[in-house]
């Protein structure tokens, strides 16, 4: 992408560890650098540290040691909740306020930085998730699961954030709803120069999505390489133990289709 039509940040974790009751880790000693404009995929296996990790970019969680940096600034810096609205954040419960519609739940970030209900603003970002405009009236009840995740991402996008996080996005959604969100998520992080971290525990997803990959175990960055690298074999062994996994899926799908 041209450097000029990026406007996410830069992402930094400086041998950050986040300690627990009885000195457990679950994050332990990290340090990388993301570059701005990259799409990167957190992911590991349940109790690795992935999300942990990626809430101490917009400090849901502090790290016990250590210090996260966007554009080489500490986050620590800013006060948590204008250092959130630089930040869009989605997450696989969604969390719509069901009481709301659709536009207002769009507007809550928007809101909360003083700007007045915008319908034209609210249109615009539903036209960006291809969602049709008179859904701005609809609640969140009357919309399928994807279509509310769509808002979600509408939402997450309101205030114009350089940098996106996702934490399990597409968990809760039907397989072609996931594959669908997925592309729309990468068409999207492509056509506003965004920096996107997304947390997940398909390797798949992970592998077709994301320019770079990093796999974490026990609290520790295990892995960080380029899918091509990943499917060829060299991040290691907890990393190819996590490709083993498509990879299988896809020999045993080739099988039906050849009757093998």
């Amino acid at each position: 992408m041209p450097q000029e039509s990026i406007r996410g940040p830069s992402v930094a974790f400086e041998r950050v560890s986040k300690l627990y009751a009885a000195g457990a880790a679950a994050v332990d000693n990290v340090s990388l650098m993301i570059a701005a404009g990259s799409f990167v995929a957190l992911v590991g296996s349940s109790g690795s540290g992935k999300s942990t990790l990626l809430k101490m970019i917009n400090r849901l969680v502090e790290p016990s040691s250590g210090r996260v940096l966007l554009n080489n600034a500490p986050v620590e810096e800013e006060e948590p909740h204008a250092l959130r609205r630089r930040i869009g954040y989605i997450f696989q419960n969604i969390g719509l306020f069901p009481h709301f519609t659709v536009g207002e739940n769009i507007a809550i970030g928007l809101r909360l930085t003083g700007v007045k209900h915008n319908q034209e603003r609210i249109a615009q970002l539903l036209d960006l998730v291809d969602l049709p405009r008179d859904f701005a009236n609809r609640f969140p009840d009357e919309l399928s699961g994807g279509q509310r995740q769509r808002v979600g991402v509408a939402r997450a996008l309101a205030t114009e954030p350089g940098l996106l996080i996702m934490d399990e996005p597409f968990g809760a959604l039907d397989p072609v709803t996931r594959d669908q969100l997925g592309d729309a998520i990468r068409r999207l992080h492509d056509r506003l120069g965004l920096t996107t971290i997304m947390v997940t525990h398909d390797m798949a997803e992970a592998l077709l999505l994301a320019d770079r990959v990093l796999v974490m175990d026990d609290g520790r960055l295990v892995a960080d390489c380029t899918p091509a690298q990943l499917i060829a074999g060299e991040g290691g062994a907890e990393a190819t133990a996590l490709v083993a996994v498509p990879r299988e899926q896809a020999r045993r799908l080739r099988a039906l289709e050849t009757g093998g």
